[in-house]
């Protein structure tokens, strides 16, 4: 690989892990998206950085936990409506537009029922087979 392109892909990942560790105090800052953006420039520029990324906590609990294996803790996802909440009555206070409330409300729901079923319809799963496990003994 080119040493330019391997040296701009280093500093690029340094830039969106530092976005990402900012986003972890700051709602309107998306963590994961930067996370996973940090592990595919440093796995295409430095085997030694990807390595260590991977194996942090940051990467296990925001990417490795969330995203493939889909786990949450209830306290984690209701930490994460009140983010979206936050984010989504910004707009809602600041800007005098009732379809756009009603919009904000309408994807605000959405937002928990559809995350509630992600995180925790693996959960559902794993309990029905275990049942199904025991009811076969």
């Amino acid at each position: 690989m080119n040493k330019l392109k391997k040296s701009l892909f280093i500093i690029l990942g340094g830039i969106s892990f530092g976005l990402g560790t900012l986003g972890l105090s700051l709602p309107f800052i998306p963590t994961v998206p930067f996370y996973m953006l940090t592990s595919f420039l440093w796995l295409r520029s430095s085997e030694k950085l990807y390595g260590k990324f991977v194996q942090s906590k940051y990467y296990q609990k925001y990417v490795q936990e969330m995203i493939i294996n889909k786990e949450m803790t209830t306290k984690g996802l209701v930490r994460l409506f009140g983010m979206i909440l936050i984010v989504f009555l910004i707009p809602g206070i600041l800007v005098d537009n009732l379809v756009m409330r009603v919009s904000l409300v309408i994807v605000y729901v959405l937002h928990v029922i559809f995350l509630t079923y992600y995180f925790k319809s693996k959960k559902r799963k794993s309990n029905k087979v275990k049942v199904e496990e025991s009811y076969d003994r």
